[in-house]
């Protein structure tokens, strides 16, 4: 299935088991590192500090 034919729960599930699947290829020892890495790389796409700001405070609350 497409990208293009995909539901948002649909993509998101894709996108879910590629980050689960990079994880592991990383290893237990630099899975910190490339969350940091990815989530660098996710904001400078973004090009929205403000909002890049955001989504790190949501994503460490929602871990509580």
């Amino acid at each position: 299935m497409s990208p293009e034919t995909m539901s948002p729960e649909e993509m998101a599930e894709r996108l879910w088991e590629q980050l689960a699947e990079a994880i592991a290829a990383a290893g237990p020892e630099r899975e910190a590192l490339f969350l940091a890495k990815l989530a660098l790389l996710l904001g400078r796409e973004l090009g929205d500090t403000a909002r890049v700001a955001a989504a790190i405070g949501v994503a460490l609350r929602d871990l509580r």
